[in-house]
């Protein structure tokens, strides 16, 4: 029913000017950039997308229920069929395979690897979907077909518990699919046993897109004290222990969180961490109190802002963190700090950090500049997928 090959074609002519933004890499036309639609306008279905002068931008999906109302798939005229699906998921597997990830990684990255809204990620022998598109959910019984031809998985779990499936029209919801998925799996992220939550754990389970960045601090931790604030189940609190620091303190006001941390420990033979259930934004401010400093302070928060109306409410939780983890910073320390809100842009993170710095009375040299995993390319012309900063900087007195 939902194959181009066997229903009418939609065609969506745009305004005029508003083909340059999809020309240049976004894949989404939003319903008030359109100027007319020929065809049966059926959600779930094909649309062509030409410009206000007939030029053609795109094949996509359509629907009618949400603010995105084509999600191009193509700049091609070609079937979208279940050829279609599997060559792109191969690709995009082969992908990740080449740059030397095995064990877990994120197998496809919806927008940025040609299928919006379907994510796919691998935890070892299990596979992780979240499929956030009308269009998508109506092909998932192809796109499941597909995962299990190319990996046979033990099992295969959704989480489709992200509230903006609702934006699409579609409930929100979690459960295995395929096979059986246990409690936990065991995964191995660089040299360290991790369980994961495939039913509760955040996103799809973890952060895989951090998996090269916890990996990124081992010289900055060596025989260090680190102070890993909203550390989740330890990503980078377990690295700085498996590294060589001295004594990590992991810091989160989830309490199932701080139990993760104390089995990963056990898991990893690690003696050299503890956990801490605390608020981390009065933590910080009473460790500035005391007195108390560290080698290394790690801040890996959750989004602040998921909206661009509450960018300046976010932009000051963020400077608030930065300013109270440098002065607790040893001169010569370092502060690896993220945000994984991409409305939190790259230039506005920097200037927040600038700021901080300042105000600390202290001056920060950036030492290095990551993103997310390369199992999570961000697609130029679609800013969306380009959300995660790792900056780290050293820390230093005035002089």
């Amino acid at each position: 029913m939902y194959w181009g090959e066997s229903m009418e074609t939609c065609r969506i002519t745009l305004k005029p000017n508003e083909e340059t933004r999809i020309k240049n890499g976004h894949p989404w036309v939003y319903n008030n950039e359109i100027a007319s639609i020929q065809g049966a306008i059926i959600s779930g279905g094909i649309a062509d997308v030409f410009s206000h002068r007939g030029e053609f931008i795109g094949r996509g999906l359509l629907n009618t229920a949400s603010k995105i109302f084509v999600r191009i798939l193509s700049r091609q005229a070609i079937e979208i069929n279940e050829e279609f699906f599997r060559d792109r998921i191969v690709r995009a597997n082969q992908s990740r395979l080449e740059l030397g990830f095995e064990n877990s990684y994120r197998v496809f990255f919806g927008e940025a690897d040609g299928i919006p809204g379907l994510i796919v990620d691998k935890y070892s022998d299990y596979l992780s979907i979240q499929i956030l598109s009308l269009g998508i959910d109506q092909r998932k019984a192809i796109i499941i077909k597909i995962l299990i031809d190319i990996f046979h998985p033990q099992g295969i779990i959704e989480r489709n518990d992200a509230a903006v499936r609702i934006k699409e029209g579609l409930e929100e919801y979690k459960g295995v699919i395929y096979g059986k998925v246990p409690e936990f799996v065991e995964i191995i992220e660089n040299g360290i046993h991790i369980l994961v939550d495939l039913y509760h754990g955040q996103k799809t389970g973890y952060f895989l897109d951090q998996q090269e960045n916890h990996a990124s601090i081992k010289p900055y931790v060596i025989n260090k004290t680190v102070l890993d604030c909203f550390s989740h189940t330890g990503g980078f609190g377990l690295h700085a222990a498996f590294y060589g620091a001295k004594e990590v303190t992991c810091v989160d006001l989830s309490q199932t969180a701080i139990d993760a941390i104390t089995r990963h420990c056990a898991l990893n033979h690690l003696s050299n961490l503890q956990g801490l259930r605390a608020d981390v934004f009065n933590l910080l401010r009473e460790k500035v109190a005391d007195k108390i400093q560290y080698g290394v302070v790690i801040l890996d928060p959750p989004a602040f802002t998921k909206n661009l109306e509450n960018v300046k409410k976010a932009y000051s939780g963020y400077k608030e963190i930065n300013l109270q983890a440098m002065k607790l910073i040893e001169s010569g320390g370092y502060l690896i700090t993220n945000s994984c809100s991409h409305y939190m842009t790259p230039a506005l993170f920097l200037e927040m950090l600038m700021e901080a710095a300042v105000d600390s009375g202290r001056i920060a040299q950036m030492v290095e500049f990551r993103t997310q995993g390369k199992d999570h390319p961000a697609l130029l012309g679609s800013e969306e997928s380009f959300y995660l900063k790792c900056v780290i900087l050293r820390i230093i007195d005035k002089y």
